[in-house]
């Protein structure tokens, strides 16, 4: 009780302990809470609908693009420019797939498993013919080779310790591609069904099929009086500040931004070789011309040089080589050719031909292995099946005796000649087949086993070359690069404002360049490689107008950049100073109009004989079509609305005024030209009418992304 009493006699003490600690934890957490909320916002890529993805998922959907495009096209190594194309390819589908589904979703639209198991019955979707799962005889997609497939990858994985690994690894490969197509094609029927709903809104009827087919088979021949605006004086035309503002608020839509876009300055300068780097180039390419010419070792010759063409000892056709190599083939008669400068890609060649051939550039062909305990019973063997073969023996059955299928495989050029690297005995079997005759045999020997080869076909008969090719880049020696680096470094140091940059830039010798509206979705500067850090400086939130960025080493490490930015244009819409001039351009043009028609002889000119009794500026144009554009030689200006007025008209029609681009005109009708070749097919014409007619409803896309409220910020991590 004594205690209690004590307690008691703190209560406000206590209280007020209590209270700071409770504060001090609730504080801790609402903190902790802040970073990580930052710290997810941090990672977010974009936002469509409210829905968030992260840098880590959507470069997830990127890489499972990627590996896509090496199952159906090989591995081969993409470039910058291609990736960012494939980020671009996926941003955009996932865009579109995101608001589509939105908009299903409050359709009550969905794809259900029974509609894609339908779909993979009927076999004709596109993409189901870019799966491994196609019939070669009917080139159609086979379900039941994919439900095979699928039956034995189950297997598989029930059984994992049975199945060599390079087998789980090529079926796993496989399922996953499969996998990427079933969630594509699921996709894609969705925004089929919605498209699909959207087409059924556009109706058209047979008057309007009838109409546009006359139109589109029908051209008028006109005489057209012309009033240029350029002959009216500029003072004439004065434009006020409510004229702008009035014209802007009508036409606000035209100027909506999408994406946030950046004006910036920028010095970009790209190191070359000095003339010693050019000189110690010289010396050291005609050391191996001497090398190639008394070398047995080609091929370490030109590994030696660090060539950028690769030497295999193959023969090889012109496509094998770059532009310039393929040029000068036919020139070369043997021996050394070069050094010499090739001023298309800047580079020094030494161009050593041993020999052409006429081969196929596509080789039909059967082959079994023969293997055995050691390489003497591996010779025996094959000399024993050779013979066999030669004596009349059926390939097939003996391949069959050796647990083989010996099918017929076509091996094509392309599949091999750009190869960068290859072993003897890939080497040694493609010149085998290059230089064997249909139906003959060889009895290839290679160091662990042999080959039995039949060629059964060859197409495409060609000039192909064994040709041994140094390549090198004139490039920058280090010294030069740390030069031209240093000396960049003070130029920046000494441009601390835009006009010092500006300044110091003709000074040095640098070129100062301007890039109006570099946009957040932007990938290069001035097409520039490797700025990806360079944009991130330029959209980060901290960077403000008039700041200069660091140096950046950007483009193949042969380019200095440095950055200033000089506006910011927000998402939305452009405000009236940034399309001021625009606007006004438009407002003088409707004036300068007015203007001419202030005169009742313009206004009121009702035939092409009162136009010729006043001196005015008569044109003739032919085939004028109701859809196309037309050039008026008196205004030197390209007209659409002189086109699209002249539909439905008749011989001697005088027809007048209109307010074209560049000019007041009236024109008479002196002619009209049908195409009498033109059938009418009222079934097609009512589909191209509607497919017209279904290109104008295109625009709901946009509004769908601006319903979507789309935000990209990629720029900030790809």
């Amino acid at each position: 009780m004594a205690a209690l009493q004590k307690i008691r006699s703190k209560g406000v003490l206590l209280l007020i302990i209590i209270g700071l600690g409770l504060f001090a934890f609730i504080a801790e957490e609402f903190v902790r809470s802040i970073q990580t909320t930052t710290n997810e916002s941090r990672q977010v890529a974009g936002e469509i609908c409210g829905k968030k993805i992260t840098s880590m998922e959507f470069q997830k959907m990127v890489e499972e693009y990627r590996d896509a495009l090496k199952f159906m096209r090989g591995n081969t190594t993409p470039t910058e420019q291609e990736n960012a194309q494939t980020e671009d390819f996926v941003w955009q589908s996932y865009v579109n797939y995101q608001l589509i589904a939105k908009e299903c979703e409050k359709l009550g639209i969905r794809v259900t498993d029974k509609e894609l198991q339908e779909t993979l019955a009927k076999g004709s979707h596109p993409l189901l013919a870019q799966t491994p799962f196609v019939n070669q005889e009917t080139r159609r997609f086979d379900v039941k080779a994919l439900k095979n497939f699928l039956t034995e990858y189950q297997k598989m994985q029930n059984n994992t310790s049975e199945v060599p690994e390079q087998y789980a690894e090529q079926y796993a490969t496989v399922y996953k591609y499969w996998k990427f197509i079933e969630s594509t094609l699921r996709k894609n029927i969705l925004e089929q069904k919605y498209q699909a709903l959207l087409a059924n809104t556009i109706l058209t009827n047979p008057v309007e099929t009838k109409r546009v087919f006359d139109e589109n088979n029908t051209t008028s021949d006109l005489i057209a009086v012309s009033f240029n605006y350029n002959d009216v004086p500029q003072d004439k035309v004065k434009v006020t500040e409510s004229e702008l503002k009035n014209k802007y608020n009508e036409s606000k839509e035209r100027f909506r931004q999408y994406i946030e876009s950046r004006d910036i300055r920028f010095v970009a300068y790209t190191v070359e070789a000095s003339e010693k780097d050019k000189k110690d180039l010289d010396e050291e390419m005609a050391k191996f011309a001497e090398k190639m010419a008394t070398s047995d070792d080609l091929t370490g010759v030109v590994r030696m040089s660090n060539s950028q063409i690769p030497y295999t000892g193959l023969w090889v056709s012109k496509n094998a080589f770059p532009n310039d190599i393929q040029a000068k083939l036919d020139s070369v008669k043997g021996g050394i050719t070069g050094p010499y400068y090739e001023i298309a890609d800047n580079s020094e060649n030494i161009i050593k031909l041993m020999g052409s051939i006429q081969a196929p550039d596509s080789i039909q062909c059967k082959m079994i292995q023969v293997g055995g305990q050691d390489i003497e019973a591996v010779r025996k063997s094959a000399d024993s099946i050779y013979t066999a073969l030669k004596n009349g023996a059926v390939f097939d059955t003996i391949a069959h005796k050796y647990n083989q299928q010996a099918q017929e495989q076509w091996i094509v050029s392309n599949q091999y000649e750009t190869a960068a690297n290859m072993d003897e005995n890939n080497i040694k079997l493609l010149n085998t087949l290059n230089t064997t005759a249909t139906n003959e045999l060889k009895n290839v020997e290679f160091e662990t086993g042999n080959l039995i080869v039949l060629v059964t076909d060859r197409k495409a008969i060609t000039t192909k070359y064994n040709v041994a090719i140094i390549k090198r880049p004139v490039t920058f020696s280090k010294e030069t690069y740390s030069k031209a680096y240093n000396d960049f470094s003070r130029f920046l140091a000494n441009s601390k404002t835009m006009d010092e940059l500006e300044k110091n830039a003709v000074k040095e010798g640098y070129q100062y360049q301007m890039n109006n509206e570099v946009y957040a979705n932007t990938h290069f500067i001035n097409n520039i490689t490797n700025t990806k850090e360079a944009l991130r400086w330029l959209f980060n939130d901290d960077t403000k107008v008039g700041d200069i960025s660091p140096l950046y080493e950007c483009g193949d490490n042969n380019t200095l950049l440095v950055v200033a930015l000089n506006k910011i244009h927000e998402k939305g819409y452009q405000p009236l100073e940034d399309v001021k001039s625009t606007i006004e351009k438009e407002i003088q043009k409707d004036k300068k109009a007015e203007y001419i028609l202030k005169d009742p002889k313009v206004s009121q000119l009702k035939s092409l004989a009162e136009a010729r009794a006043n001196g005015y500026k008569i044109d003739t144009l032919k085939n004028v079509a109701y859809n196309g554009i037309t050039f008026v030689p008196s205004t030197g200006s390209m007209e659409t609305k002189i086109n699209s007025s002249s539909a439905g008209k008749k011989v001697n029609d005088f027809v007048g005024p209109i307010k074209g681009e560049n000019g007041v005109y009236f024109y008479q009708v002196i002619a009209i030209n049908k195409n009498s070749e033109a059938k009418y097919d009222e079934k097609e014409m009512t589909s191209n009418v509607r497919t017209q007619l279904l290109r104008n409803i295109q625009t709901f896309g946009s509004d769908l992304y601006l319903k979507g409220n789309v935000k990209d910020k990629r720029y900030l991590f790809f």
